[in-house]
């Protein structure tokens, strides 16, 4: 028999420590691996939806609130400013592209967005079916509402005020779907895009043409370098307006969330280490369960070598085992949590993902089994013949 199959067949003859090994070890990997494919796919998404998006400009409040409400659409606006600041803030010469944000309605928790044409044409999205709105009421889904809605170019629906369900229908006033975008990875995909003069239009209610316009923010990309410097400045100081950076935003963030990744992570590798601890045990005990058997075959002709190559295998395949299943694991419970996430109309994380850290963390449970059986696999390799055969 094959050191594999030794190795094998000693790890069968104790199914419930080796299980119990294998499990606690895996658990460890698990919860790593979630981590690695979640993070890893949220920075990546976050930072597609808030590319080419150098400054965001909205109502006073909280910076990080205006940049998920108006950017990655994970939050309520800090609430509306007046058309005419928000023209002239669009007009500054260190002002390159001001994309206009018109929220506050959405369908069936879908947001419902008001904006001009180029805020699909900034992340390269075109319509899979029909075309882009051209007329007030006349909205464009993303590729994850159609599929969701099963809305199609032609159908009518009512938004709801809010953004949540359970808000006031807007009965009398209903969108006709002209288009459908193709998928594009970013934050348009589970929006419902239409003209800013459709939200006003919503939201009259018998209100005079004079009334002054309002939207809810400003996507702004800079005209040089040095606006990076004086508009924010420029912004927060003379107007009523908040401007904040959504890449000092997305970065503040991820250091809050980093906190609660870095005790999730610690833990994982608790397990790791605890699951070596548990095959060192084992291996230390069924090494003096076989310490018999280890004579014997060094009487049929094993070398020491062979004896120490099948306690180090041993730990190695437990361990690889452990790896595996964790990772395996690991991408089911990533799956489970995107579909969450799905059902809440999140930015959602795939199981199906693969990072290349986890080869990484595969050798690492791998190492860990092997130092687990160093101790065992040497004082097998300094097994005494003949004292054990003696004692029969």
């Amino acid at each position: 028999m094959t050191l594999g199959g030794l190795s094998l067949a000693y790890l069968r003859a104790r199914p419930l420590a080796s299980a119990l090994n294998l499990l606690l070890l895996a658990l460890g990997v698990a919860t790593i691996t979630v981590l690695l494919l979640a993070t890893e796919q949220l920075e990546n998404r976050m930072g597609r939806d808030a590319r080419g998006i150098d400054l965001v400009a909205g109502a006073k409040g909280s910076p990080m609130q205006l940049v998920l409400s108006a950017v990655f659409h994970l939050d309520a606006p800090t609430g509306n400013i007046p058309l005419s600041d928000a023209t002239a803030l669009s007009k500054n010469r260190m002002v390159k592209k001001a994309i206009p944000l018109a929220l506050g309605d959405s369908y069936r928790s879908y947001r419902i967005v008001g904006s001009s044409h180029d805020y699909p044409a900034h992340y390269g999205a075109l319509p899979a079916e029909g075309r882009l709105w051209n007329a007030p009421m006349e909205a464009v889904l993303g590729a994850e509402v159609a599929a969701a809605t099963k809305l199609r170019v032609g159908a009518k629906f009512a938004g709801a005020h809010g953004l949540g369900e359970g808000g006031d229908e807007h009965d009398k006033e209903p969108y006709h779907v002209v288009g459908v975008l193709a998928p594009t990875g970013t934050v348009l995909d589970r929006l419902i895009l239409t003209s800013v003069e459709s939200v006003w239009e919503v939201h009259e209610h018998g209100a005079p043409a004079s009334a002054s316009k309002e939207i809810t923010a400003l996507l702004i990309e800079y005209a040089s370098p040095l606006a990076a410097a004086m508009l924010p400045r420029a912004v927060n100081a003379t107007s009523a307006l908040q401007a904040a950076s959504p890449a000092y935003e997305s970065a503040r963030l991820f250091r809050m969330i980093g906190v609660g990744v870095d005790v999730l992570r610690a833990f994982g590798v608790i397990l790791m280490l605890a699951a070596g601890l548990s095959v060192f045990i084992a291996l230390l005990n069924a090494l003096e369960e076989r310490r018999y058997d280890l004579a014997v075959m060094r009487m049929l002709g094993a070398t020491p070598a062979r004896l120490m190559g099948l306690m180090l295998l041993e730990g190695c395949v437990l361990a690889l085992a452990g790896g595996i299943t964790g990772i395996a694991l690991g991408h089911l419970m990533t799956e489970a949590l995107g579909a969450t996430l799905r059902q809440a109309h999140q930015s959602a994380v795939t199981g199906w993902a693969w990072s290349n850290q986890e080869w990484w963390l595969l050798a690492a449970a791998v190492a860990v089994g092997i130092v687990a059986a160093l101790i065992p696999a040497w004082r097998a390799y300094r097994t005494d013949v003949a004292p054990v055969l003696a004692e029969g």
